[in-house]
């Protein structure tokens, strides 16, 4: 059956965009790849390859690769060279490192799965990756992320669930669109406040850890108060093995410009406003004083043309 696959695809020959050839079995790739160059999909998904061939590297035009679920134990040097691949799928594997130099040429990738291998560390040219967009690392035996990936600048999605991970670093803010980060059932005991610079950032999974204390400082209390006001499930469910910290939240005040919740005033102000008909006052007073907050100089100066700073 792989053999017919194959003979029809090399009747195509340059022509021929997609090949299939998932769960055949497959122990070596065949050598005739190097003839469908202008193949733009190849999927050898659930096989026994344990090494890729040469020929491989001559698939320049390729932009889908899913060797997931085969025998591979590193990423071959041979992707390099395919240099128009965005999405690549390597799950399942036994690999346990990268070739040296097989970030070079993948400039264009923007899905990297490396789920349920053997890696234990990551290399720095992982930072070459620059279009990336989606990482899953799942299931390895990680025990730290390396500084490089936190340059990614690109990157919304990061998923690291099931290694052995004992921090977040601090760098983490550096990755200014991360929209979704997954880091459950590590050894992580703390998040660092730097974490609160993830503006973009909308699912954030951390069970299965060994968090004792949501971290300390302003910028944090702000993160948490203002994930309680959207219902984040994981915060909101956390935070009620903390009273103390619970408490401290629901002291929390709100600021007249942005409306979102901070704990320390940055400014006292004064705002004028007309009086409501129902106010038991004077109706010769157009205007009222009212005491109000602000949490930054930059709600200070989009203020309204009615709020005044007290000195």
């Amino acid at each position: 059956m792989a053999e017919r696959l194959l003979v029809r695809a090399l009747k195509g020959g340059k022509s021929t965009k997609i090949l299939t050839l998932n769960g055949k079995r497959i122990k070596k790739m065949p050598t005739a790849l190097g003839k469908l160059t202008g193949l733009k999909t190849l999927d050898f998904q659930n096989n026994q390859i344990t090494i890729v061939c040469p020929q491989l590297s001559t698939l320049t035009q390729l932009t889908f690769l899913n060797l997931g679920n085969n025998l591979l134990e590193e990423v071959p040097e041979e992707m390099k060279y395919l240099t128009s691949l965005k999405k690549l799928h390597l799950f399942g594997n036994k690999i346990s490192k990268f070739a040296s130099g097989v970030c070079d040429g993948l400039q264009n990738l923007v899905l990297l799965n490396l789920n349920n291998n053997r890696l234990t560390w990551l290399p720095e040219e992982l930072g070459r990756l620059t279009s990336l967009m989606y990482l899953s690392l799942n299931c390895n035996q990680l025990t730290g992320i390396p500084r490089t990936i936190c340059f990614l600048k690109n990157l919304t999605e990061l998923y690291l669930n099931y290694n052995l991970l004992s921090c977040i670093p601090e760098d983490i803010k550096y990755l200014k669109k991360l929209q979704r980060l997954s880091v459950a059932r590590n050894n992580i005991e703390f998040l660092p406040e730097e974490f609160c610079d993830l503006k973009k950032l909308r699912l954030l999974d951390v069970a299965g850890n060994l968090i004792q204390i949501f971290p300390s400082g302003e910028i944090t209390a702000r993160f948490i108060m203002n994930q309680l006001k959207e219902k984040n499930s994981f915060i909101t469910h956390a935070i009620e093995a903390y009273p103390d910290i619970k408490t401290k939240m629901s002291q929390g005040k709100k600021c007249a410009i942005c409306e979102k919740s901070f704990l320390t005033t940055w400014l006292e102000c004064v705002q004028f406003v007309r009086p409501s008909k129902a106010w038991k006052i004077s109706k010769n007073l157009k205007l009222i004083p009212l005491r109000v907050l602000l949490c930054s100089q930059r709600c200070f100066c989009h203020r309204g043309p009615n709020i005044f700073g007290i000195a």
